[in-house]
């Protein structure tokens, strides 16, 4: 069975919800570069994502149960991350968040073309008022 996960958007507390959804296709046009340096996450559907962050239309940051910040480059231009309350992520049979994934938002799925280790989002720059 394949599943998604669930992440509502709160700062102390991630809650998790299982959802079924067909895998997404491997790309095999990814340099081999970027598949030397591509990550993982794993448990996804247990608790394996702590939290996320939307930069743009095709770049978000994850964040695993470790603390450990993720880069994930999405295929294609989204436009609901940036203002989605709650992401999925559709990880397969084998419960791993890869560049083989989808995120889904609102239904709609974006197949991942990288995740890398990072050492945290960009910092935000202070609102001026």
């Amino acid at each position: 069975m394949k599943h998604i996960l669930n992440i509502q958007r709160m700062a102390w507390l991630a809650p998790l919800a299982a959802l079924g959804l067909a895998a997404s296709p491997a790309t095999a046009d990814t340099p081999p570069q970027a598949r030397e340096q591509q990550a993982s996450i794993p448990f996804v559907n247990h608790g394996g994502i702590r939290d996320w962050r939307s930069e743009g239309g095709s770049t978000l940051y994850l964040q695993d149960r470790h603390r450990q910040w993720y880069k994930a480059e999405l295929m294609g231009p989204a436009f609901e991350p940036p203002y989605a309350w709650a992401i999925g992520f559709d990880v397969g049979p084998m419960d791993r968040l890869d560049h083989f994934s989808s995120v889904v938002v609102e239904g709609q799925r974006y197949p991942l073309q990288s995740l890398v280790r990072v050492e945290g989002p960009p910092a935000h720059e202070a609102r001026r008022g």
